[in-house]
């Protein structure tokens, strides 16, 4: 009898594909000049306004605003697979117990060679180009060692943005390593989930502080947390669940997405206190959309996931190439251009990060 399983893995790498796809859209279009800018490390009520304006007077930037203002909801995706994956890899799989050490070491260096290779080549290609970054030695090292989220403005020191992931993954590791791991009840990962809210909850009016636990693993439990219960509790809910394949399970899912895209908007502008929620939203959402690709379509989304990685790291860089020239005008021609050559460029990187040795625990 075939095993039946809640997330296959070409369903959790085609949920890569789709969150690799809108993270990068999400980073170029932010960066356009008249394109509505999203709430993700504070929460302002000019965004939102600015999000409604856009939609109750809608033009050919519409897809643009959205991908600006919502794309970032792929990171939390990235988040849930994390703890998954690591569920399922130490708790339900053949490897045997490991220390601490060899935990932290495995993962680390598991991180740094695919950090390494886009760290490497952005940082030599911006020495070239205007308003290089200019780092100082310790931020060197930090972004190396992968703490630089720990600086009182991260903001400021992790350059390329989107490399803060490296910092907050490594994080997340390690505390489910010391928390997660040694205590398996349900409870422990709601009760750590709660007070990570409570504790972003209690800095509304501190911005700082906001952005400071929102670059940590504190703004990141949420969705990362719903991954290892997912796959603790995977057993128990296909051995009761009724798999019933056809029509009927593809409209339950289509019901479930667009009531979680509704949920998202509904709880992105609504308050402070319920935007905190929707990265849960966006991992259900993006799960019930994995369960209704085509067949015919499954191998291009799947394709896209197996090289995330190296869009992750490479797509800073190329959109640094083509942003500038396409700010104001020919917004469109410049993104197309931008998701053609990062499409590439990471099929090429791909092959040289799989160059480098992986990590033995």
């Amino acid at each position: 009898m075939r095993k039946i399983e809640f997330l296959t893995r070409s369903e959790c790498m085609a949920m890569k594909g789709i969150a690799i796809l809108s993270i990068m859209l999400h980073n170029y279009c932010h960066w356009l000049n008249d394109i509505v800018r999203e709430n993700e490390y504070t929460w302002l009520q000019v965004n939102c306004s600015m999000l409604w304006q856009a939609i109750r007077q809608p033009n050919e930037l519409l897809p643009m605003h959205l991908f600006s203002f919502f794309g970032h909801y792929g990171v939390p995706v990235f988040l849930f697979l994390s703890g998954f994956g690591l569920v399922m890899k130490y708790e339900r799989g053949p490897l045997p117990e490991v220390s601490f050490w060899q935990f932290v070491r495995y993962n680390y260096l598991k991180l740094f060679r695919i950090f390494i290779v886009g760290f490497v080549l952005f940082t030599m290609f911006d020495v070239f180009s205007p308003e290089m970054h200019r780092y100082q030695t310790d931020e060197v090292l930090a972004m190396l060692g992968m703490y630089a989220n720990l600086y009182p403005d991260p903001g400021e020191v992790v350059w390329p943005a989107p490399y803060w992931y490296f910092s907050v993954t490594l994080q997340l590791y390690i505390f489910y390593r010391l928390v997660l791991y040694r205590w398996r009840h349900w409870g422990v990962v709601a009760v750590m989930t709660v007070s990570c809210w409570a504790w972003q909850q209690y800095c509304y009016d501190d911005m700082e502080m906001l952005v400071r636990l929102r670059y940590n693993f504190v703004g990141s439990l949420l969705p990362f947390g719903m991954g290892v219960l997912v796959a603790r509790f995977e057993p128990l809910m296909m051995k009761k669940a009724k798999v019933t394949f056809g029509q009927r399970l593809i409209l339950a899912y289509l019901l479930l997405f667009m009531l979680m895209v509704i949920f998202c908007y509904i709880f992105s502008v609504m308050s402070f206190d319920t935007w905190l929620w929707v990265p849960a939203f966006a991992v259900v959402g993006t799960i019930a959309l994995v369960k209704m690709i085509p067949q015919c379509v499954m191998p291009s989304i799947v394709w896209m996931g197996t090289i995330s990685s190296a869009i992750f790291v490479i797509h800073p860089l190329v959109r640094k190439i083509f942003v500038r020239p396409y700010l104001q005008y020919n917004q469109y021609a410049g993104l197309l251009l931008f998701i053609v050559a990062t499409l590439l460029v990471s099929w090429l990187v791909k092959i040289i990060i799989d160059k480098i040795p992986k990590p033995t625990i």
